[in-house]
């Protein structure tokens, strides 16, 4: 994967072939959804956006991709090849609207040999974490003090106290000098497969703008929020909506929904086996929500459920169970 390849196709074609060579299972590629692909192992699931220029990433992207992230326990990443003009550098962490973005040599080099890459691009240009404890409990065995080590790094005696207690990042530089004094690693790895913290809750009245004319998706459906479930509908992505259950013994109970919204059924079809794909790989259920007097139990191995059906229903856990029953 060196080099600038001229079409992302073949870059998804490449990520795919690394992801599946290590033990990853991957998803289909969704090219018209905010993220590309989904691919697991174990309890690593990430949330792949791949694009040749970064800067085309948008912050609409970015805020959809978070909330998917946090509501599938899923590592969001971006792989990109340039920003502007300027090749991504091998082993360094980029950010694009708060999601990190490495080269496609870095996501090799953790996928397959578990090496993560320790700098970060910000503002001002490259820096590195420090493990302050680690820096404490060497200085002090070496019987020097903030200023004996601050003299010998050429920094002050306050920037030593702020990489001690974690106040402050160091140039890379500085942190190959004091690791060259001490004789030890200092620096931290960024664990970008690191798992974010779960939803709370999904809120039923939040929304996403769209990135054509900032107009909020309506919430819906309506019969699933009176039954306790949490809706995030979304924008750019291969289902409709995320449902889960307000309650803290069953969220765990995340579905990907579909909503039928006069849809033919070659369409249907068709976003069913879409999601039947997401919902293998995230290990989360699929639905698909029926209106009007349509009789459908199942469409490409995904329950359906209609909307006068979960009216004439009480609570969430009678949803649940008709959506065991349908798709057994």
């Amino acid at each position: 994967m060196s080099g600038v390849p001229m079409q992302r196709d073949q870059v998804l074609v490449e990520i795919t072939e690394l992801l599946t060579s290590q033990g990853f299972e991957t998803s289909n590629i969704y090219d018209r959804s905010c993220f590309d692909m989904i691919a697991r192992r174990e309890l690593i699931l990430l949330l792949l956006k791949v694009l040749i220029n970064v800067d085309g990433f948008s912050n609409q992207q970015a805020q959809e991709i978070k909330r998917l992230a946090r509501t599938f326990l899923a590592s969001p990443l971006i792989v990109g090849y340039k920003s502007k003009t300027e090749p991504l550098e091998e082993d360094v962490v980029y950010e694009r609207h708060g999601i990190p973005v490495v080269a496609p040599e870095t996501l090799r080099n953790m996928v397959a040999d578990e090496v993560y890459p320790e700098v970060l691009a910000d503002r001002g240009g490259y820096y590195v974490n420090i493990d302050g404890e680690i820096l404490k409990d060497v200085r002090k065995k070496e019987n020097l003090s903030l200023k004996d080590l601050a003299d010998i790094a050429h920094v002050s005696r306050e920037t030593i106290y702020k990489y001690e207690h974690g106040m402050v990042r160091a140039y890379p530089e500085t942190a190959m000098l004091l690791e060259s004094i001490l004789n030890i690693k200092i620096t931290l790895d960024i664990n970008l497969f690191k798992i974010p913290e779960q939803e709370t809750e999904l809120n039923s009245e939040t929304t996403l703008e769209t990135e054509k004319d900032n107009k909020k998706i309506p919430e819906e459906p309506k019969e699933l929020i009176k039954l306790g479930f949490g809706v995030l509908n979304t924008y750019k992505t291969p289902f409709d909506a995320i449902t889960q259950v307000n309650n803290r013994k069953e969220k765990e109970n995340i579905l990907l929904t579909n909503l039928e919204k006069n849809r033919n059924k070659q369409v249907l079809k068709k976003m069913a086996i879409n999601v039947k794909d997401l919902s293998d790989i995230t290990k989360k259920d699929a639905v698909f929500i029926m209106e009007g007097k349509r009789v459908v139990e199942c469409i490409e191995g995904i329950p359906a459920v209609n909307t006068h059906e979960i009216c004439e229903m009480e609570n969430c856990r009678e949803f649940i169970q008709l959506l065991k029953e349908r798709k057994n």
